[in-house]
C-alpha cells in the first residue's frame, strides 16, 4: 500500500510500504475511505513531538471499512463501515472505564500516527477494535463522519464541557480554526445568551458568522469591555497562541471558566497576579473521544451541522499537497482538508 511516512523534522514522503497485518487478537484492519490532516500532524513535522519515530505513518482520524479482525474482536466484522477516532481505548483500565481513554494505561490513548502507524494510508491497523471504532450510520457522509473522529469530540469535551457552558451564558471562543468553529457550533446547543468568536482572519470570521456566532468588528474593544464589565462566563482558547490565552484571561468573569483547547508549541505566561482573586477555573486536557456516540446522534438528528468546516477535498495520493494547503490555511482558506480514496 501507499502511505505518508514521517522521516524526521520537515521530512515526509508518500511512498509504498508493507500492508498492515493483525498483530494482536483485538486488532482490526480498516480500509481507509477518508482521512484528514490535523494541527498535531504539523507539530510532528516541525519536530515538536520528538517521541514520534522516523518511519511512522502519520494521521489519527479516519473513516473506512473493516476488512479483517482478530480472534478477540467480538463487536466488529468485515464489511462494517466505521469511524476510527484519534484515541484508542483498551476499554478495561481505570481511565477507560471512567471515560478518559486519552489516558488509557494499557497501550491505548493517542497512539495512531504517534506511537504506531496511523491513518494517512490506504489501510490502517486499529488496536482494541471493539472499543476504538464506531459504526457509521448509512446516511452519514464521509466528510461529516471524519469530523467525528477528533474535531467534534475535542470541541465538545475539551472546550464546551470543560468550560461548563450553560443556558444564558456569554461564551467567547478565541481562534476560528476548525476546532474553534466546531466549539462555537456545539456551544449553541446549550442555549447561551451569545457565542462570540475572535480571530485575526477575516475569512474564518465570515465562516463563524455563517454558523451563527457573533463576530466583533473590533475584538480588542470587545475584550476590553468584557474585562471592565461583567466578563464572559465561558472562554475557550482554540488558537494555540500565547496572545490568545492572554485574551482569555482578560475576558473571563469572576468565577468563570477558561478551557484551553489550543495546542501550544511555545511557552505561555499565566498572569496569576491578575487572576488569583477572580476564582477562575482553568482547564486543559486531551480529547478522550468518549462523546462520539452522543455527538453522532446530534449530527444524525440534525441538531448539529458543521458542513462549512470541510473546505478542501483531495485524493489520497495528493497527501503532500493537502498538507501544504492546510499548513497555509490563512492564505488558502483551508479549515479542514479531507482526503478520499479514489
Amino acid at each position: 500500500m501507499r502511505a505518508l511516512v514521517y522521516h524526521g523534522p520537515a521530512r515526509s514522503s508518500w511512498e509504498a510500504v508493507p500492508d498492515p497485518t493483525i498483530e494482536e487478537d483485538t486488532d482490526a484492519i480498516v480500509r481507509v475511505d477518508a482521512t484528514t490532516v490535523c494541527g498535531s500532524d504539523l507539530h510532528i513535522l516541525r519536530g515538536d513531538l520528538p517521541e514520534v519515530n522516523p518511519g511512522t505513518i502519520l494521521g489519527h482520524e479516519a473513516v473506512g471499512e473493516v476488512v479483517e479482525v482478530g480472534t478477540g474482536v467480538h463487536d466488529r466484522r468485515p464489511g462494517d463501515r466505521v469511524i476510527v477516532p484519534s484515541v484508542s481505548a483498551c476499554g478495561h483500565c481505570r481511565a477507560c472505564r471512567d471515560g478518559m481513554s486519552g489516558q488509557c494505561s494499557e497501550g491505548g490513548g493517542w497512539i495512531l500516527g504517534n506511537r504506531i502507524d496511523g491513518t494517512q494510508a490506504e489501510w490502517v491497523r486499529v488496536p482494541f477494535a471493539d472499543h476504538s471504532t464506531h459504526l457509521r450510520p448509512s446516511g452519514l457522509t464521509l466528510d461529516d463522519a471524519v469530523l467525528l473522529a477528533e474535531v467534534l469530540p475535542t470541541a465538545y469535551e475539551v472546550g464546551v464541557r470543560n468550560a461548563h457552558v450553560s443556558p444564558g451564558d456569554t461564551v467567547v471562543v478565541v481562534g476560528a480554526g476548525p476546532v474553534g468553529l466546531a466549539t462555537a457550533a456545539i456551544a449553541g446547543l446549550y442555549s447561551p445568551r451569545r457565542v462570540v468568536v475572535v480571530d485575526v482572519s477575516a475569512a474564518r470570521l465570515e465562516t463563524a458568522d455563517r454558523i451563527g456566532a457573533a463576530v466583533p468588528e473590533l475584538p480588542g474593544t470587545l475584550i476590553a469591555e468584557l474585562a471592565e464589565g461583567p466578563g464572559a462566563d465561558a472562554v475557550i482558547e482554540a488558537s494555540g497562541e500565547p496572545e490568545g490565552f492572554a485574551l482569555c484571561t482578560r475576558a473571563v468573569r469572576t468565577g468563570g471558566h477558561i478551557a484551553n483547547i489550543g495546542t501550544h508549541g511555545k511557552p505561555v505566561t499565566l498572569h496569576l497576579e491578575a487572576l488569583w482573586r477572580k476564582n477562575v477555573t482553568i482547564s486543559t486536557g486531551q480529547v478522550d473521544t468518549s462523546s462520539i456516540p452522543w455527538l453522532l446522534e446530534q449530527v444524525r438528528l440534525g441538531y448539529l451541522s458543521v458542513p462549512l468546516l470541510v473546505t478542501h477535498t483531495f485524493g489520497l495520493d495528493r497527501m503532500r499537497h493537502a498538507y501544504d494547503v492546510f499548513a497555509h490555511g490563512t492564505t488558502t482558506g483551508a479549515l479542514k482538508v479531507v482526503l478520499h480514496r479514489d
